[in-house]
């Protein structure tokens, strides 16, 4: 098994289906074997139920059932600890940056890069948002509180679709602790804390709204990074 797709999924009954087949025409035409991890993250509609309907049409797919939400976070782990490739990507559900961007990665990975991550921050990435300016508001915000509190370069830390061989992924991932939306930013200051190399690349993303992240949701994070900040300056990681 050459590469997992690890996809968390909550409530997202509408647009798993199209992500999945999407993801499916691609891999199809990849000299390399896969795998697509659907983590039901407790969702309250069919999500699980049509995951499970397009296991005999999609081979490659396999659907780990979570039946109390835990979130993103917990989601996101449960797949990388239980995926078989050499390496491991996980993406939104939404489709939101396609899969097909992954050559752009490949290159950085033979180089000896630990983690590639997609960006909207950086040099020739491009974006379409739908999204209300207020989300992007505080969306932008916390980039620069990011940035301050964890003294790194990274400029778009929460952005799904981190390409990473799967031993360091599940490393880092052993150490996680945040199971919500902060868990993006526990990863990358674990990475940093492992000296890991991070190389930060440009992707198109659409974005067509209907966002899983409340507006509470922006106030919990923040609360976990301060979480994680204590967490570097107390040892945890070590």
């Amino acid at each position: 098994m050459y590469l997992s797709i690890i996809i968390p999924a909550y409530n997202e009954e509408n647009r798993l289906p199209q992500t999945l087949k999407s993801l499916n025409q691609y891999l199809k035409l990849q000299s390399y074997n896969y795998e697509i991890i659907v983590v039901n993250d407790g969702s309250l509609d069919n999500t699980a139920a049509i995951a499970r309907k397009l296991l005999p049409e999609i081979k490659c797919l396999r659907l780990l059932d979570i039946k109390k939400n835990r979130g993103k976070g917990y989601a996101v782990k449960q797949g990388v600890l239980n995926a078989r490739g050499r390496y491991c990507i996980y993406l939104d559900a939404d489709n939101a940056i396609s899969l097909d961007q992954i050559e752009n990665f490949w290159p950085y990975i033979k180089k000896g890069y630990d983690i590639a991550l997609g960006s909207i921050e950086v040099k020739g990435a491009k974006i379409i948002d739908d999204t209300r300016w207020y989300r992007r508001f505080l969306g932008k915000l916390s980039k620069y509180i990011i940035r301050f509190l964890t003294g790194w370069e990274v400029h778009d830390s929460q952005r799904a679709f981190k390409l990473l061989s799967a031993d360091k992924a599940k490393n880092i991932f052993s150490k996680v602790t945040i199971e919500r939306w902060g868990f993006d930013i526990e990863v990358l200051a674990i990475a940093k804390k492992l000296n890991y190399s991070l190389k930060e690349l440009p992707v198109t993303w659409i974005n067509p709204g209907g966002s899983k992240v409340s507006l509470c949701g922006y106030w919990t994070t923040l609360k976990e990074l301060l979480k994680i900040k204590y967490n570097l300056l107390t040892g945890k990681y070590n």
